[in-house]
């Protein structure tokens, strides 16, 4: 989405009839269906999620593939230009309220919830039960009935720091590459939107890496009470987002290398930055209400 002009760019392109909605939406539901069911133990639901993602991201593939090629036949102008900077900004806006849930449910649960199981007349029902969040108190991880194994809580060291420092790096150098962009080094463009690149599978590994230890050695899983289920929450679909967002920037990248930028024309680039500025900012809150509170 360079959005180059040209004498016989139209007013306002707009597009002919695609498969492209429909294909992406059938795929997003065998993906939301088969993670649904493979959560509820039903072993095929693995292999409904994993078709459902790879046809999924097929799909994007193709879409976003006529999309560059009717940007660089000059089809995009000004109002097109305008018309994804306000998608991406109502996107990001829609992503804002989406964390902002599970940030409020951590919260409610903390601050209401847990607290409001440990009054007088619950004490009746559970007797022993201590209404402590258990990052607060170590041991304080069972449920008055025993339907919850005991585990161990997650602290900011090391990984989750680890982690941090990727990620705030990351932004750093994509920062360095916009500015390249924009001053015309294309050589150094390349070269720090690769290092933003590298940054975002580095992080990924590593936290693939902390959900085996926290599930092999500590018995912290998405079934470990309200704790478990809201850490593995906000801190997957984190990483399903900077998944999403690696992937962006590498194709941007490779979009770089063919020459698809201009320093006065280059919102696909701008429009994936903001993106991935808006994940390092998620990780922040996230680093803060999760791993240290």
């Amino acid at each position: 989405m360079s959005a180059h002009t040209s004498n016989a760019t139209p007013y306002y392109f707009v597009p002919g009839a695609s498969r492209h909605p429909a294909l992406a939406a059938a795929g997003l539901f065998f993906v939301i269906l088969g993670a649904s069911q493979w959560i509820n133990g039903h072993e095929w639901g693995m292999y409904s999620l994993a078709a459902g993602m790879i046809g999924w991201l097929f799909v994007l593939y193709q879409w976003f593939r006529d999309a560059v090629a009717e940007s660089e036949g000059g089809l995009y102008g000004y109002k097109v230009d305008l018309s994804f900077r306000w998608s991406v900004s109502w996107f990001i806006f829609s992503e804002v309220m989406f964390f902002g849930a599970f940030f409020t449910a951590l919260w409610w649960a903390r601050s209401h919830s847990v607290p409001a199981l440990g009054s007088i007349d619950n004490a009746l029902l559970w007797p022993g039960f201590k209404a402590v969040w258990p990052s607060v108190a170590a041991g304080m991880t069972a449920a008055p009935g025993g339907l919850v194994e005991p585990f161990e809580t997650v602290g900011p060291f090391w990984l989750p720091t680890i982690n941090t420092a990727l990620l705030l790096t990351s932004g750093v150098t994509l920062t360095i590459a916009h500015h390249a962009l924009r001053e015309g080094h294309r050589a150094r463009t390349l070269a720090f939107m690769w290092a933003t690149v590298i940054l975002g599978v580095i992080f990924l590994c590593v936290q693939g890496y902390e959900y085996h230890h926290l599930y092999t050695e500590m018995n912290l899983k998405l079934s470990s009470g309200v704790y478990g289920s809201t850490f593995f929450m906000l801190t997957g679909f984190h990483g399903f987002h900077v998944f999403i967002g690696m992937l962006m920037l590498l194709f941007i990248t490779l979009r770089l290398r063919k020459g698809h930028f201009t320093p006065e024309r280059h919102f696909g680039f701008e429009g994936a930055a903001w993106y991935w500025h808006f994940v390092d900012v998620v990780w922040l809150g996230l680093y803060t209400l999760v791993y240290w509170m």
